[in-house]
């Protein structure tokens, strides 16, 4: 059903079936019936957020009018990134733990067809989803200030409010063991309800060829998935599902340790910025 859904909705960024109501009518309907497959007998709650008002999706069947068919390329890009990972984030089996840290963070992974493996991190924040969403998508160009795994990070372009492509930069791993890679990625940010959602995936883009000295690697489907939690909603649930193939000649081994141990240590970064940014509007305050 997923390659059928894609096709749909690819038809409407076409020029000559813009204006075609009855098809783009019958994206919305495809997706909406796509995402509720997904969801299957027992939606989690932020299935759930995703399939209320139609979908996260079909509100990109709008707004079409004015955009050059590469901004509509880049708009579809982003629109497959996040359905490509909603429906991998709802497949609750088949999951291997690779690791737990000692505060209940934890990395799980699965392999998949056509794909390969993917890494999901589940952890709690202390922090309510909407200050998360402003920091990773509203300062997304400072987040090499925070992360010393990511030496920076450049917005490229933006396509309306929700899209956007960018560059970037990750640091060696110590020891050189994992040269200096780059990205080129086209991200797609969403807010529905009180769950918040950061997907993306590679790209190509004019602005940015491949740097000399740097290995170009791919990334994607992924996504980040920030909602409250139940018990406290001034605390976050947080998702990031991460599909990354950083190239060359790297044994697989060192590749699991190596992104398992990325994601663990981007939830710690992340907790020490929010903590700082709390500290210094106290200051303010005073």
């Amino acid at each position: 059903m997923l390659p059928a859904t894609f096709k749909l909705c690819a038809g409407i960024s076409y020029l000559h079936t813009r204006n075609m109501t009855g098809l783009r009518k019958n994206a919305m309907v495809a997706i909406h019936h796509e995402l509720n497959r997904l969801a299957g007998p027992g939606p989690s709650n932020w299935i759930s957020q995703v399939r209320r008002r139609s979908s996260l999706l079909s509100s990109r069947i709008i707004e079409e009018e004015g955009y050059s068919e590469e901004e509509m390329s880049y708009l579809k890009q982003g629109e497959d990134a996040l359905q490509k990972a909603i429906s991998i984030l709802s497949q609750q089996d088949g999951w291997t733990i690779e690791t737990v840290a000692a505060n209940g963070d934890k990395v799980l992974s699965k392999v998949l067809p056509d794909i390969g493996k993917v890494f999901k991190l589940e952890v709690m924040l202390e922090q309510h989803p909407d200050n998360l969403y402003q920091e990773l998508v509203g300062n997304m160009e400072q987040m090499g200030e925070w992360n010393p795994n990511v030496k920076q990070v450049k917005i490229l372009q933006k396509i309306g409010q929700d899209t956007m492509v960018t560059h970037e930069v990750a640091a060696e791993t110590p020891g050189n063991v994992v040269g200096p890679r780059d990205f080129v990625s086209v991200r797609c940010a969403k807010r529905r309800g009180s769950s918040c959602f950061l997907a993306g995936m590679s790209t190509q883009h004019a602005k940015m060829p491949e740097q000399r000295g740097v290995v170009r690697a791919e990334n994607g489907p992924t996504c980040i998935v920030m909602k409250p939690c139940a018990e406290d909603p001034n605390k976050t649930k947080f998702t990031w599902l991460l599909s990354i193939d950083l190239k060359g000649w790297i044994p697989k081994t060192i590749i699991n340790k190596v992104l398992s141990q990325t994601q663990v240590d981007f939830a710690n970064h992340l907790r020490q910025r929010m903590a700082n940014n709390v500290s210094m509007e106290m200051a303010h305050a005073c």
